[in-house]
């Protein structure tokens, strides 16, 4: 079995779920939050959410996505772009 580069749909899925989610929550401005606290409201584990945010941070046009802080987990900091 080779295993490829691309991401797996279920990979997509979660990442147009994450961005759907902050698009909602930063509308109306910025929003910091650290992935733990919102991993119930996305279905996601803070693992997943911290890896998908690296990769919004670096493809996302339609979001401003930077690494805030980091205490005891990074904060993130979200703004419509």
């Amino acid at each position: 079995m080779s295993m490829s580069t691309t991401a797996s749909p279920s990979t997509d899925t979660k990442k147009r779920r994450l961005k759907q989610y902050l698009h909602e929550r930063a509308a109306d401005g910025e929003m910091y939050f650290k992935g733990k606290f919102i991993a119930d409201d996305v279905g996601l584990s803070p693992k997943e959410i911290g890896a998908l945010m690296v990769r919004l941070s670096e493809s996302a046009d339609d979001l401003k996505v930077e690494k805030w802080s980091y205490t005891s987990a990074t904060t993130w900091r979200v703004e419509a772009a």
